[in-house]
């Protein structure tokens, strides 16, 4: 039987990135129409990421139309939806941590998602997720070339920001620096070791200076 033009299309695979990531990529146009965005090696379509919910706006009446701005301390993406499809995102609230699976757009310059998939999760899947990015990158991300100093100064100087605040947990502050958590959690062990920074309890980092 011979297969016509109205036969499923292959479903593109969503890659797991990062906003930062995604970011990054360069938005391919054909004719003005978006086919992809290039990043590296890859042809990105669709995204699965895990990020916050930021800000939220929906406009009634004839012309239905909501965006969410999301946020996972790497950069942050609106994401948009048109007539019935505001449905998928009326229950979000700002402050939510979302899972979301979508297809990437390009419109005067600004790179947004039409998402397919907005779902609630737990705040700790953003640290999960970004463990999980950095464990499945074959290459040495960029922030791993800073040099170690660079990142030594990022993780001290978080600490002594947060200091007012009574410290900042161990998990808050890779989710805060863009580097690998392997390198932050090295140059924690050497601040403490130094006697720069303290643990007033399992997990918690203050500056002792």
């Amino acid at each position: 039987m011979v297969e016509t033009t109205g036969e499923i299309r292959k479903r593109n695979v969503a890659f797991k990135l990062r906003i930062g990531d995604v970011l990054k990529g360069v938005p391919m146009m054909d004719e003005g129409k978006f086919l992809f965005l290039e990043l590296g090696d890859r042809k990105v379509v669709r995204v699965n990421m895990i990020a916050n919910c930021v800000d939220k706006f929906i406009q009634e009446g004839e012309k239905q139309f909501g965006s969410l701005t999301v946020d996972d301390a790497s950069g942050q993406l609106k994401l948009k939806v048109f007539g019935e499809d505001i449905a998928r995102v009326k229950d979000i609230m700002q402050g939510d941590t979302l899972q979301v699976v979508g297809n990437m757009r390009e419109w005067n310059g600004e790179i947004y998602m039409i998402p397919e998939v907005v779902k609630k999760v737990d705040a700790r899947w953003l640290l999960v997720r970004k463990l999980e990015i950095q464990n499945a990158r074959k290459d040495m991300p960029a922030e791993e070339n800073r040099g170690v100093s660079e990142v030594k100064n990022l993780v001290l100087g978080k600490i002594k920001e947060k200091e007012s605040e009574g410290g900042i947990d161990r998990d808050a502050l890779v989710m805060d620096i863009e580097a690998s958590p392997d390198v932050i959690e090295i140059e924690v062990k050497k601040l403490l070791e130094e006697g720069l920074v303290y643990e007033p309890r399992p997990g918690r980092l203050r500056y002792l200076g």
